[in-house]
Formats: C-alpha cells, sequence, structure tokens
C-alpha cells in the first residue's frame, strides 16, 4: 500500500493543501482530469473567475443543460467538456410506449423502485430514440466525449439498501433470450421466470449483459463515425463481484470485462457518504483498486483504458463534512485512477468552506509526476 493510501483522514486534514501537495511526490500517476459534474461555477460563466483559478479543468453536465455557451466557454479556456447521457432512465418515453416498460417475473409491470423508472433494453423504438439524440449531440456539440449513465436494468441501487427487482420478461425479451440461446421456454410468463431465474441463470444472465454490451457497441460505432477522437466514458456502480450477491452482473446486467472492448473511460461512483460508508473514506480507494486489478489497468501513459472516479463531495444521504473533502479527494486519485470528478457542482456551490478545499486539493495535484 503507497503512502498516499495509508494516511488517515484525519491526518490528511491536519495537513491542509501544502501538505496533500508534498504528497504528489509519491503519486504513482499523474491526474488527467480535475473535473466537476452537475454545474459550471457561475462566476466562470459571468466571466470574473477562469476555471483554472479552482484547479478545474474538465466539466460535465447532464446532455439536456448542454449548450453552445457553455461549451465555448469551457473550451475557450482550455478546459475539456463531457456530456452525461442518460440511456435506460427516460421515463417519459412510457407515456407514449407503455410496452417499454420492464415486466417482473410475474408478468406485470415492474414498479420503478424508488421512482428509478428503468425502460426495457429490447425496445427497438426506444434504442433508436436513444441512438439518435446520442448522434445529434455528437454532431451539434464540439464534446470532448459523452458518459454514459444509468445504464443498467430497471433498479435503484444508488442508496445504502438497494432496489434491485428481477427483469424484464416482457414477451420480446423472452423471446429474444430463446431465440438466441436455443432454450424453449414455456408460454406463462411466471413459469419462464422460474425457469430463468434458477437452471437457465447462467445463460440468461449472459444474454442480458450482451444486451447492454451491445448498445455500447452501438454507442462506439457512432462516436469513431461521428466524432472521432471523442471519448465514450460510462458512469457506474462501483460493486465488485460479490457485493450484494453478484448484483451488479446478476442484477444491473453490467459486465465491465465486455464493455471495456468499447469505452475509453470508466467512471465508477463510490459515493462513500451515500452508500453506507460515511467514516468509511478507504472504502472510495479500494473500490478504484478493484476496479483497476479487475480490468488489468496500470494508471500507466498510453493505457486505452482509464479510470476516472466521480466521488461525493455534497451532501446527499449523509453529510459530507468539509474536513473530509481532501481525504476524499485523495482516495479517489488512488492508483490506477488518472482522473477524478466530484459529485455534484450545483449543491458544492453553495458551500463555499468545501469548494475552497476542492480547489486547495485541485491546485495542488495540477503539476503531479507521470509514471513511467
Amino acid at each position: 500500500m503507497s503512502r498516499n493510501t495509508a494516511i488517515s483522514g484525519a491526518l490528511i486534514a491536519i495537513l491542509g493543501a501544502h501538505g496533500i501537495a508534498d504528497l504528489r511526490a509519491e503519486r504513482e500517476t499523474r491526474i488527467e482530469i480535475r473535473g466537476i459534474y452537475g454545474g459550471i461555477p457561475q462566476d466562470v460563466l459571468d466571466g470574473e473567475r477562469r476555471l483554472a483559478d479552482y484547479g478545474i479543468n474538465a466539466v460535465f453536465l447532464r446532455s439536456g443543460a448542454v449548450d453552445a455557451e457553455k461549451v465555448g466557454i469551457v473550451k475557450s479556456q482550455g478546459a475539456r467538456f463531457f456530456a452525461e447521457f442518460n440511456t435506460m432512465h427516460l421515463a417519459s418515453f412510457l407515456e407514449e410506449y407503455p410496452d417499454a416498460a420492464p415486466v417482473g417475473p410475474d408478468g406485470k409491470v415492474s414498479p420503478p423502485p424508488d421512482n428509478w423508472q428503468g425502460v426495457c433494453p429490447t425496445h427497438p423504438v426506444y434504442r433508436r430514440n436513444r441512438m439518435t439524440e446520442f448522434r445529434r449531440l455528437l454532431e451539434e456539440f464540439e464534446l470532448d466525449g459523452i458518459w454514459l449513465d444509468y445504464h443498467h436494468s430497471h433498479a435503484a441501487w444508488e442508496r445504502a439498501e438497494p432496489l434491485l427487482p428481477d427483469t424484464c420478461f416482457c414477451p420480446r425479451c423472452l423471446r429474444d433470450f430463446q431465440s438466441s440461446s436455443g432454450i424453449e421456454l414455456p408460454a406463462s410468463v411466471p413459469e419462464a421466470a422460474a425457469l430463468l431465474l434458477t437452471r437457465h441463470e447462467t445463460e440468461w444472465v449472459e444474454w442480458r449483459c450482451d444486451v447492454f454490451t451491445d448498445w455500447i457497441r452501438e454507442f462506439r460505432s457512432l462516436i469513431d463515425r461521428f466524432k472521432p477522437g471523442a471519448l465514450l466514458g460510462t458512469f457506474h456502480s462501483p460493486w465488485n463481484d460479490e457485493d450484494y450477491d453478484g448484483a451488479r452482473i446478476r442484477k444491473l446486467a453490467i459486465d465491465l470485462r465486455s464493455q471495456a472492448a468499447y469505452i475509453d473511460v470508466f467512471s465508477p461512483m463510490p459515493y462513500h457518504a451515500r452508500f453506507g460508508h460515511a467514516t468509511d473514506l478507504d472504502w472510495i480507494s479500494d473500490r478504484v483498486a478493484w476496479l483497476g486489478g479487475y480490468l488489468g489497468l496500470e494508471g500507466r501513459p498510453g493505457e486505452k483504458v482509464r479510470i476516472w472516479p466521480i466521488v461525493q463531495l455534497s451532501d446527499w444521504g449523509e453529510t459530507v463534512p468539509e474536513e473530509q473533502v481532501a481525504p476524499v479527494l485523495e482516495r479517489g486519485t488512488t492508483s490506477p485512477a488518472t482522473g477524478v470528478l466530484i459529485f455534484a457542482w450545483n449543491s458544492l456551490a453553495r458551500d463555499v468552506e468545501k469548494v475552497e478545499r476542492m480547489r486547495e486539493y485541485y491546485l495542488s495535484i495540477q503539476d503531479g509526476p507521470i509514471a513511467p
């Protein structure tokens, strides 16, 4: 374990920005991205300050908030602009196409857990809708990349106790699974679902993961065609293969290794306060290290696939106190991460002291060493 990881949160808080700057000499990789998600500082939009004054060199905004003026301001300052793209959570689509609602093992529409409404991944009109919007973003704006969000099955996992219903057992999914696998299922949905969740679980899980990965393959093809050089990233669950009985794969259908064939940057979401780890900051660096080992990444310059975690600084669930800002960022930038961004600017901006701690940390690492 490096000294960066081993130093306690309390000691880092005592060291302050200058102490953290001294730790850069031991950093194994250079932190390429010092980003913010969910907004742009108002004084930057007003022309009173620059992003560099905050140590920020990348902005991530949800696609609906992207406009040419914001992109122009960010890029004119030498920073990068990325859009977040909602893939499987466009609830309004169900108003016109109710048959796109995920179906549970009882054959009925699965209610939105904690109001997180997912959409069936095999609905052809929905997929065309998302691909058309993805292409529009690429063609309309000078983006440096697009990050996929909620790219998983119908669920509410962004909470201390996740809600993970089994879906989707609609006639279309059952038909497509049978065609792909060669496995015949009973006509009764409850009977078919019972088999898929027991005897044929391995084939069912693999098929579901392949469906979501194929979406990513198509997103990749659109970037390569319409914006070569732009990055394709994904915001995703930080769970490993054992967490919640393998739910990242079994329930959410997120196969990170298969997705790595098309993804440039993985951005795990180790929101420590939200996910029941409010005082266990090492959980953040553990998640980063696990992902690197899982994907065989070292954070070396030139690696095709990179890890840029998005870490929690704003209050959501449990409070993130001011003294945790630097320790959270320190753990989010442990090897093999080569970038980091914070969740979420619009709420964080109201806390002047936490913004100042973020600014000090970002400025302290902006010239960190690059691994040989």
